[in-house]
């Protein structure tokens, strides 16, 4: 089952970080079509959260046609990129990310400066039309 995290010092609010997380985990494949969300009351036991945050991020979601709600049974994902790679290909990727990490890591660069490197390599590779 799919599990939510909510990370405090991120600045970003509670239900825009649910509805990221599951943008990102139907992006990179993991969670398919009629895969059942965790119900509201679930997330906000595991969260301690507010159930409207809650609920109002799967109302995002279904705003965005990515989730349907089904009375009685849950909240359920009913749309999957078409751009998904294979398990083996975002295996690879991710690798040699982790290992990009490790390196810019020891060699000093903070979180803020990963974070500024990768975001300005990612703005070229879009001029250059590689993204």
């Amino acid at each position: 089952m799919f599990v939510f995290r909510l990370d405090a010092n991120s600045g970003v609010p509670p239900y825009l970080q649910l509805v990221q997380q599951v943008r990102q985990a139907v992006l990179l494949g993991f969670l398919q079509p009629d895969d059942r969300l965790p119900l509201i009351r679930e997330v906000v036991e595991s969260l301690a959260i507010n159930p409207n945050t809650v609920a109002k991020a799967y109302r995002q979601l279904e705003q965005e046609a990515l989730v349907t709600g089904r009375p009685g049974q849950g909240t359920f994902v009913t749309h999957t990129p078409s751009a998904i790679v294979s398990p083996g290909t975002y295996t690879s990727l991710r690798r040699g990310l982790e290992s990009w990490l490790h390196r810019a890591y020891a060699a000093g660069l903070d979180e803020h400066a990963v974070n500024a490197l990768f975001s300005t390599v990612h703005h070229d590779a879009k001029v250059e039309g590689v993204a």
